[in-house]
Parts: structure tokens; sequence; C-alpha cells
């Protein structure tokens, strides 16, 4: 079981980051405040929306039942909005305002552990939100699908078909998560430039993450490349895509993902780890030992819920595995990996020590500076950045 949840309020120690910080003293509120306003742009949120609950928060910073709160009311006001706007007919608003709805509810249920009636409350709301968005607004279609598991489960994902191309049987990237991001979020983090550009893409909620954790106690698992499997299996059902021409990314944690699974899964034409991980025990174990006086995005018990852990000790043996040497050197396709020069979640160390031992003889090191900007975990600080480089990337290794 994980730990209480009054651990969850511990600070991050304050510091003055190169990057926006809308509460200095508290990085994860931070991160996940600067992540929401980055992604705005492709419609997860508003700049106004989110100011007005971070006033709301002002003086109890770290409070994460005030968070939730907070954010929960933001989404139940914005849901109204959106059946208001939808009832006068105006399909293509109110789908707007779902999606920030989903959003709001997300980002609510984040940092609530452990996941109690209201969270997983929220959350359904999340998903109700966006399945909505997606029936009144079909100028960029999104399919839910559901990805069979060798062992009788299946992961939900959302298919979104290639544009802008003649193509009859387009690229498709198969896109994961991480730690703590969903599909729902996944799809603001720049899915409709990738679209754009040809590719088709199927965002998947993976083991440890989602719905697949929430509503199917499908737990992270370290031997990824079996749900990289599945999707790709899954893929060549289709006559709408050409499953023999896909790629795969995942972000954050994802870099454990995307890495292994195109390392041992022979069928994929290239690799996007969005954000390098290396040795993922050693990460957490440092993390551990400093009582979580570190930088981290999530609670610090989030790692043994996902893990079905009994304890931090339990969860660092499950973590045992999760290390990339001796797995990446089989990798053959072009692989990028991209990472912030002042990541202050994973060091660069562990970008530049994972793309020296990738075997693929087409590999690039993407590092963004903190004068260019993207500088931060995963683009978060300048996300247009981060996405249209590797957009751009997958189109050329495509050929989209």
């Amino acid at each position: 079981m994980p730990t209480p949840r009054s651990r969850a309020k511990r600070p991050a120690p304050a510091k003055t980051p190169n990057w926006f910080t809308y509460f200095p003293e508290n990085y994860r509120w931070s991160a996940a405040i600067c992540g929401m306003l980055s992604n705005a742009q492709w419609g997860s949120a508003n700049l106004g929306e989110i100011d007005q609950v971070g006033k709301r928060l002002a003086g109890r910073v770290g409070n994460d039942d005030a968070w939730f709160a907070e954010f929960a009311r933001m989404g139940d006001d914005v849901r109204k909005l959106a059946r208001s706007t939808e009832a006068q007919g105006y399909n293509l608003s109110a789908a707007a305002h779902y999606r920030r709805a989903c959003t709001y509810f997300q980002m609510a249920e984040r940092f609530r552990t452990p996941k109690d009636r209201r969270a997983l409350g929220a959350y359904r709301k999340s998903i109700n939100c966006f399945h909505r968005s997606i029936e009144l607004d079909r100028t960029i279609p999104i399919e839910p699908v559901e990805v069979p598991m060798p062992d009788g489960t299946s992961l939900p994902g959302y298919f979104i078909p290639a544009q802008n191309t003649s193509k009859t049987k387009p690229p498709v990237l198969v896109f994961f998560d991480g730690l703590d991001v969903t599909k729902e979020l996944q799809y603001f983090r720049g899915v409709p430039e990738l679209v754009r550009r040809g590719i088709s893409v199927l965002i998947m909620d993976g083991p440890g993450t989602g719905e697949a954790i929430r509503f199917r106690s499908i737990y992270l698992r370290h031997d990824y490349e079996v749900a990289g499997t599945a999707a790709l299996d899954y893929l060549e059902t289709r006559s709408d895509v050409n499953a023999k021409n896909a790629g795969v990314m995942a972000i954050s944690l994802g870099g454990y993902y995307a890495s292994r699974i195109a390392s041992l899964e022979p069928r994929y034409k290239a690799c996007v780890a969005w954000g390098a991980i290396w040795d993922y025990h050693a990460t957490w174990k440092r993390r551990i030992d400093a009582a979580f006086d570190a930088d981290l995005s999530v609670p610090g018990h989030h790692i043994e819920w996902i893990l079905n852990a009994n304890s931090l000790d339990d969860a660092l043996r499950k973590l045992e595995d999760f290390k990339l040497d001796g797995v990446v050197q089989q990798m053959s396709c072009p692989f990028l990996v991209t990472h912030g020069e002042e990541d202050a979640q994973i060091p660069l160390s562990d970008a530049q020590t994972l793309y020296r031992a990738v075997g693929s003889k087409d590999k690039t090191l993407k590092i963004f500076t903190a004068e260019e900007g993207g500088a931060q975990h995963c683009q978060r600080d300048n996300m247009s950045l981060g996405v249209t480089y590797i957009a751009d990337w997958l189109a050329d290794r495509l050929k989209a």
C-alpha cells in the first residue's frame, strides 16, 4: 500500500530555476502549471483559467488536498460551460471546453493518492469529457481503440489518422506515455503536429498509466516490449496504416519504454526517447535515499502505487530490471533522444550515456539549451521546440 498521503505534501526544496515557476517554492506544482501552459496551444488549457486556480491556491502551496479541490472545481465549471454551449448547438466551441475540462480534472487527480473514490471520480469525468469532445468535433478524427495484450487484458488508446497525405496507408507512430502522463494529456503534447505531417498516431495508456492502472489494475512492468509488440500487432490488423513503416515514441519515463521496445521489437523503423532514462533503479534509489528532497513531478510514493509495491524497499526491488544497459545495444533502427540541458529530474549525463550505448548507426542526441529554450524536463518550458523538432525528425525517417 502507498505511504500516507501527508508525505505527498512535502514541498520540493526552494530554488531559483531558469524557467517559469508559478510557485517558486514548489517544483512539483510549478512543473504541472508550466506543462499545462506549454500545452495550451493545442487546446488543453487556458491561461486565465489556470491563473484563477493559482490565485485561489495562494497561501496553500504544497497542500495537495487544496490542489485537488481547486482544479476539480475548475473542471466542473468548464464542463458546465461546455454543456451549456452544446445545448445551444455550438458543437465546436463545446468540444473545446470539454477538452480543457478534461485537463483540469486530470491535473486535479494527479497528486491525490491513494486513488480514492473522489480521485477516480474526477478521472472518470476527464475521460467522459474527452470522449464528448471527440463526438462533437470531427475536424481531427480521434478513434478510441482497445489493444489486446497476450494475457487476455487490453490497453486503451486513441487512433488519429494522418492528414495532408495522398497515401492510403501512411506511416504510423505508437506513442506511449511515461511515469505520470496519460493518453489524453499526450494528445495535447503536439499530436496534431504529427498528423499534419502525414503520420497517423496511436496514443496508448500503457501498463502503469492512465486508465490501464486506474480502472484495470494493469501495473507497471519492466518488459515494456510486450505492450510495444501488442500495439504493432494491433496496427497490422488495420487497413488504413502501413504497420511495416511504424515508429515508437514515449515521453519522460517513456524514454525507457521506447528504447527498450525498439531494441527488442525489430519491426519498428524509428524510435524517439522524449527525455532520456538510463538506469531507473538508480534514479529512484537516489530519490528515496534523499527522502524525496528532490525535484519530482509526482509525490514520491507514486512509484509504489504503479508498481503495486507494499513499501519503498519493495518498489526498489521491482525496479531492479529497469535498466537499459545490455538492451539498447541491440537497437538498429534510427534513434532520437531529446533532453533538456537543465533537466532537474534526470541528469543530462543519462542522455549522453544512452546515446553512446544505442547500437543504431543512425542516431541523434538533441540537447535543448537554456539559451534556445526547451532546457527543462521534456521541454516543458517550451513544448513547441520539442514537438516540432521531433515531428520533423520522424517525418524524415518514416518518409511521411
